[in-house]
């Protein structure tokens, strides 16, 4: 039987967790870009073998799509920054992606006060 045959129980999630982390903390000291400032990391989701990653963020500018297209730009950058700061063999490789979770959640969030407002008044 191999040495590495059986997964380290909850590697992923640890790893996936300490690249938000790092990247929440390297965004805002290291990126320059104005269309990536108020970045926040929601959440960031690994591929089995760890050569990817999608991190998914959210942002308090209108133009989301700018600030993926910037935080993108950086991408590389971002990915040798990690490559000093994680003790793993393979760093992934960086996809952003726009989290509208919090704005969909505060449409059905208004869209259930309207329906309570409306049940209230009947």
């Amino acid at each position: 039987m191999s040495k590495h045959s059986k997964a380290i129980p909850n590697r992923n999630l640890r790893i996936s967790s300490q690249i938000r982390r790092d990247l929440a903390e390297l965004i805002p000291r290291e990126v320059r870009d104005p269309r990536a400032q108020l970045v926040t990391i929601t959440d960031v989701e690994l591929t089995p073998d760890y050569a990817h990653a999608k991190i998914f963020f959210t942002t308090l500018r209108e133009d989301a799509e700018g600030t993926r297209a910037a935080l993108q730009d950086k991408a590389g950058w971002l990915h040798s920054l990690l490559f000093k700061r994680l003790q793993i063999h393979t760093v992934p490789m960086l996809h952003f992606v726009h989290d509208t979770s919090v704005r969909d959640g505060a449409a059905l969030s208004q869209l259930i006060d309207a329906a309570n407002a409306k049940r209230a008044a009947d």
